[in-house]
């Protein structure tokens, strides 16, 4: 059988005056130090949750104005084709009306020394059939 003498009452006070001591040197600032770094992970998480929301924030808007960069480059290309379209036909149209005047400056001139040269030909004709004729006939006409 168990008995409850002085040593057991000191055993139990000593028990406690022990938990006192380790509770006080030990375990509170275990829990204090883990309570600590349990705060500062959370604090680290928010900051990288920040951090991500603003770096979010920013290759979003990134985009959006890439986006918009891309759409006025597409507009100012267009624009550009337009004009250069625009400056072929202008310069399409100007060959054309040249080389028109040029045909048609070509067909007088050789219009002109067509009917030059059958003048030019009808007089030699005539000279050379008058020159025929007075062989043929033996007299000058």
């Amino acid at each position: 059988m168990i008995t409850l003498d002085l040593a057991f009452i000191i055993q139990i006070v000593n028990f406690f005056i022990l938990l006192f001591v380790l509770n006080t040197f030990l375990y509170k600032p275990i829990r204090k130090a883990l309570a600590d770094r349990r705060g500062e992970i959370e604090s680290a998480r928010q900051r990288t949750e920040a951090v991500d929301t603003g770096v979010q924030e920013k290759v979003a808007a990134y985009e959006a104005r890439m986006r918009e960069v891309k759409a006025q480059a597409a507009l100012e290309r267009a624009a550009m084709k337009k004009g250069a379209e625009s400056e072929e036909q202008a310069l399409l149209e100007k060959a054309r009306l040249e080389a028109t005047e040029t045909i048609g400056a070509i067909r007088e001139k050789i219009a002109k020394e067509t009917a030059e040269a059958r003048e030019l030909l009808r007089t030699q004709a005539l000279l050379l059939s008058s020159d025929i004729c007075e062989k043929v006939l033996g007299r000058s006409l």
